[in-house]
């Protein structure tokens, strides 16, 4: 426990009040004392003065410093935040130049550009094997079906050698400028509505001998998947890769591509080896069709919507593959 203050009284009181007659030397002594006497009792009382104006300090610097965190999160400060502009940056995709089309003009950098309205548009990876291909190729004779603004590269890339595109879309052929006397485009008719796929598949299968996979025959096939109104330059090549990308196949009143799939089948056994793209499996149609005609034993590797087989060519096949495939394709019709 705190000693009693009575204990203390005693020893202090005889200092200030009764103190007895002082010697010479004490007397000499006693201003020294009672300055220091009152300078102690001074600081006790500067103390005791300075411990409330200290907490009051230390209370409003607690009270600003609060203020100052809800003024920061408050409504007003998060609206006007909102009104502040962001810094704008400006990026551009390693594929932009062939993906889109662009309209450019003066002044008009802060406007979004607005890409080509494509129903269907390859993505950097896939233009990657289809671009790998060509220049592991090159010279070579290429086939595409259907038309994309980034396949011109893949034309300019085969320049020494022979590029065809096949198109229905008569607006896309209009706006295509091609420079080279090894590249052309034509306009392609198609009759076979993407509905009516596994019609035409079954077909197939129920009449063997008329779609053979012969490509001597292809001009006069009685096959209902045969494209007999392709450009004599189609049927006369032997063609080192062919791609399929066409017709669109987006809708079941749109034509799809069972014809293009299964002709390049036929096409691609004309030669010694063609390498044979499907883009877009991941539909239903593309799917069943390259299973079919392509073969699964011929795939060499895939890449996101993108199948890509190579056929060895023999004139003497009776059918496209060793083993029948796609047996239970009409249940999930």
């Amino acid at each position: 426990m705190p000693p009693d203050v009575l204990h203390f009284r005693p020893l202090l009181s005889p200092l200030v009040h009764f103190s007895p007659p002082l010697t010479s030397r004490a007397q000499e002594n006693q201003p020294c004392i009672l300055k220091y006497w009152q300078g102690m009792k001074g600081m006790n009382i500067t103390k005791k003065k300075l411990i409330p104006v200290l907490v009051l300090i230390l209370s409003i610097i607690s009270v600003l410093r609060l203020l100052s965190l809800n003024f920061k999160t408050s409504p007003f400060l998060t609206g006007i935040s909102a009104f502040t502009p962001a810094p704008q940056h400006n990026y551009s995709s390693p594929l932009s130049t062939c993906s889109t089309i662009a309209s450019h003009t003066p002044g008009s950098l802060d406007q979004p550009i607005k890409p080509l309205n494509i129903t269907t548009t390859l993505t950097e990876k896939e233009f990657k094997v289809l671009s790998d291909l060509i220049a592991l190729k090159s010279p070579c004779n290429l086939l595409i079906f259907g038309f994309q603004p980034q396949y011109l590269i893949l034309s300019s890339m085969n320049a020494a050698g022979s590029t065809i595109f096949l198109d229905d879309d008569p607006d896309k052929i209009s706006k295509v400028r091609i420079n080279s006397n090894n590249t052309q485009i034509y306009k392609l008719e198609y009759n076979m509505p993407a509905k009516a796929g596994y019609k035409l598949l079954k077909h197939a299968r129920q009449n063997p001998d008329a779609c053979v996979p012969n490509p001597r025959f292809l001009q006069k096939s009685k096959c209902k998947l045969a494209l007999k109104n392709l450009p004599s330059q189609v049927y006369e090549k032997n063609w080192d890769v062919m791609v399929v990308d066409g017709p669109s196949g987006d809708s079941p009143e749109s034509p799809g591509r069972m014809g293009s799939i299964y002709t390049t089948s036929v096409l691609a056994r004309a030669g010694n080896t063609s390498d044979v793209v499907v883009h877009d499996v991941d539909r239903m149609i593309e799917k069943w069709f390259s299973w079919e005609f392509l073969c699964d034993e011929n795939l060499l590797y895939s890449k996101g919507k993108l199948w890509h087989f190579r056929i060895r060519g023999d004139s003497n096949y009776t059918k496209f593959c060793p083993v029948e495939v796609g047996s239970t394709i009409g249940k999930y019709i």
